[in-house]
């Protein structure tokens, strides 16, 4: 299959602006009572809203996913990247950003994360990431991406429609031709979303239930991950308890049936595995046969031999290679598995998990280390090998540090001068144009690109930068503004930067829609339509 769904013609079938005007005035030709309508304010508002429904939307970025993945099997360089979004407004100002900047969306994504949607957006108010906000909240915020970035199409196609008008207007004939070409090539902010499932809200029924109303919100890729979902932590927490491989894949097959369901063929599954922080299980697995799944998953287990001499009352005994061996378990009534086992408990997980219908990987790691990850990639892609990953290139790392401490390691272990560098304190503002904190920013600067390559990492994702930037530029901007700076700290670091930076939504009234509700008016009442944008709209003030 050809997977490049990029234009009008990719979305919905062979139209163009011409083609569309010509479609609305066939039948309007029919209905002659409907006085009034054009056919080209109808063309218009039909290419202003391609997307029809949240499967709509799911159906053609699965594709676009799809393509994505095929690109990076055959180079490496073409991975994909994405920022968490909390918000729709956060979502359209990117994909704006993007395309202003670079022209193009191309392999660029948006991440929904959990762990803001617990912090930002629950009804219970901020709450740790923990599986306890309402599961549908993860659906409304997908549906809200969604409308942002749609209307993120309207605004631009809007513009163009009105500077096509003002070209005929004008007889430019040459222009006109040209912007009913930009309408033709147009490239929508719809892109696709990775969003988090979490552990699946309960049980298979009910992991299956939201993926249903996450897909029909327009989602084409799944995340989730192998915790319990009653004890489910965030990633980069202690207190992680896994669960058997048959209940995790009980869950992938509930999001494959939804997806299958839905008409969403081309869905993605991305599975997250937690086992190289978690030493807990909830449940020992069950085995029928030494060898099986159940059996390895047990095999981990931290275990001690029973005998008639130490047998205690309650015992849990699980025979493993002819002996009765009794884990290790806690007041909590989970198990523990034996320390250092995590790595190879993340390999199983993920050559399981790939073997049953998963896409992509997610290894969550408690440091960003390309030859760590690397080392679990090389031993998966053993036996699958085009596996690929989703990466959490996360804020809970503290990357210079992290960076700083690699650097410093490695010179170290190549014999080079260290001795005016300490370790310990390498987080300081005076090394940082020092040649360590130098090499540790470029090697930071490639680590997408590097892991691209040795690591298997098709996509990288950011989870919480934009919960990170809303915190930063609100600080900067109180302790501005109610400071001595006064008025000057709003329009010094934000309004001049906004309309110098040819930011958007310096026209605020425009990115919120009221160019487009000037022209549905004269659409819908003519010369007799009340518009906002008239000679006295401040927002003339801003070109």
């Amino acid at each position: 299959m050809n997977y490049q769904p990029r234009g009008i013609s990719d979305i919905q079938g062979p139209a163009s602006y011409l083609s569309e005007i010509g479609a609305a005035e066939a039948l309007l030709k029919s209905k002659p009572t409907w006085n009034g309508v054009t056919a080209e304010a109808v063309a218009r508002m039909r290419l202003q809203n391609r997307f029809r429904t949240g499967l709509d939307i799911a159906r053609y970025t699965a594709a676009l996913m799809r393509g994505d993945m095929a690109a990076y099997d055959a180079d490496t360089t073409k991975y994909t990247q994405s920022l968490g979004c909390w918000h729709g407004f956060i979502a359209q100002q990117k994909l704006i950003s993007v395309k202003k900047h670079f022209g193009k969306t191309d392999r660029c994504y948006m991440y929904l994360s959990g762990w803001m949607i617990a912090a930002l957006r629950s009804e219970f108010g901020p709450l740790p990431d923990q599986s306890m906000h309402e599961k549908t909240s993860v659906p409304a915020l997908i549906e809200e991406l969604y409308t942002f970035l749609r209307q993120a199409d309207s605004r631009e196609l809007n513009d163009i429609f009105r500077n096509l008008d003002a070209a005929r207007k004008a007889g430019d004939a040459a222009k006109e031709k040209a912007l009913i070409q930009k309408i033709d090539t147009f490239q929508t902010h719809v892109v696709p979303v990775i969003a988090d499932i979490d552990a699946g809200f309960g049980n298979a029924e009910a992991t299956y239930l939201l993926a249903k109303k996450m897909i029909e919100a327009g989602a084409c890729a799944l995340q989730i991950e192998n915790q319990v979902s009653d004890e489910k932590q965030c990633g980069h927490q202690d207190g992680k308890v896994t669960v058997p491989h048959e209940v995790f894949l009980a869950k992938i097959r509930a999001c494959r049936h939804a997806f299958l369901e839905l008409g969403v063929e081309d869905g993605i599954i991305v599975t997250r595995t937690d086992s190289l922080g978690a030493g807990l299980t909830q449940q020992i697995a069950v085995s029928h046969t030494r060898g099986d799944i159940g059996d390895q998953y047990n095999s981990f287990l931290d275990c001690e031999e029973v005998t008639a001499a130490n047998a205690r009352n309650g015992d849990v005994i699980i025979n493993q290679n002819g002996k009765m061996m009794r884990p290790k378990r806690l007041a909590s009534n989970l198990y523990q598995f034996r320390a250092g086992t995590g790595e190879d408990r993340c390999v199983l997980d993920c050559i399981t998990s790939l073997q049953n219908g998963a896409d992509l990987l997610w290894i969550e790691t408690e440091k960003p280390h390309i030859e760590q990850i690397a080392k679990m990639v090389d031993r998966i892609r053993e036996v699958i090998p085009n596996a690929k990953l989703a990466y959490n290139n996360s804020p809970s790392f503290n990357w210079t540090l992290n960076f700083r401490w690699q650097v410093y390691d490695a010179m170290k272990q190549a014999g080079k001068d260290v001795s005016k560098y300490n370790r310990a304190e390498l987080m300081k503002a005076e090394y940082d144009s020092t040649p360590l904190a130098i090499e540790a920013d470029e090697r930071i600067r490639t680590f997408q690109s590097d892991s691209a390559k040795r690591a298997g990492i098709f996509h990288h994702l950011i989870t919480l930068p934009t919960y990170h930037t809303a915190a930063l530029s609100t600080d900067n901007l109180a302790k501005e503004y109610f400071g001595e700076q006064g008025m000057l700290g709003y329009v010094k670091n934000v309004q001049r930067q906004e309309i110098r930076q040819g930011i958007a939504c310096a026209r605020h009234q425009n990115m919120a829609g009221s160019d487009i509700g000037d022209d549905h008016k004269e659409y819908f009442a003519g010369e007799a339509a009340l518009k906002a944008g008239g000679a006295h709209n401040t927002m003339n003030q801003f070109g």
